[in-house]
């Protein structure tokens, strides 16, 4: 169900064999080849996050537009060294229809809060499978792989494996 401008929502999350994708605001392991796919993957597309995921980035990332949804209506995002666009919005409907016109596919990366709103709306997910099972207290939404989801990709890294699911 892309958006009505044609553009796809992408959930993108390294998801440990827990289910754990962070701890606080950490995220409990260091994969150093995932953090360089995810670039490769994102780059050149809109990133839409929650407040504490892009508070813990500290910053947008380049080449990519950022859309930070958020509750807090008197949160700005602190001055940065880079002209990458940083879009603040306050549900989800403002943060799909600030994707509208953005340059490629709306990349959703966290946290958990977000990535549950942002489900039903998701055209894909592109999941990591993280081979730990880590404390943490950050979870991804539960989903039903198989009910409405297809696997389309898996792509074998070393230290972890890249899976692509696709809505039917």
């Amino acid at each position: 169900m892309p958006l009505p401008d044609g553009t796809r929502v992408v959930l993108v999350a390294a998801v440990a064999r827990n289910g754990v994708i962070g701890h606080g605001p950490d995220i409990p392991w260091s994969l150093p080849g995932e953090q360089r796919t995810f670039k490769e993957l994102t780059l050149g597309h809109t990133l839409l996050m929650g407040r504490t995921t892009y508070e813990s980035i500290g910053r947008p990332l380049p080449g990519r537009t950022t859309v930070v949804l958020t509750r807090d209506e008197g949160w700005t995002p602190p001055p940065a060294p880079r002209s990458e666009e940083v879009l603040v919005v306050h549900d989800v409907q403002a943060a799909l229809d600030a994707a509208a016109g953005t340059p490629g596919e709306l990349m959703v990366a966290g946290g958990a809060a977000v990535y549950a709103a942002l489900l039903p709306h998701a055209d894909a997910q592109v999941l990591t499978e993280v081979p730990l099972e880590p404390v943490g207290d950050v979870r991804y939404p539960s989903w039903p792989p198989g009910e409405g989801w297809s696997e389309t990709r898996r792509e074998p890294f070393d230290g972890f494996t890249r899976v692509t699911y696709e809505r039917d």
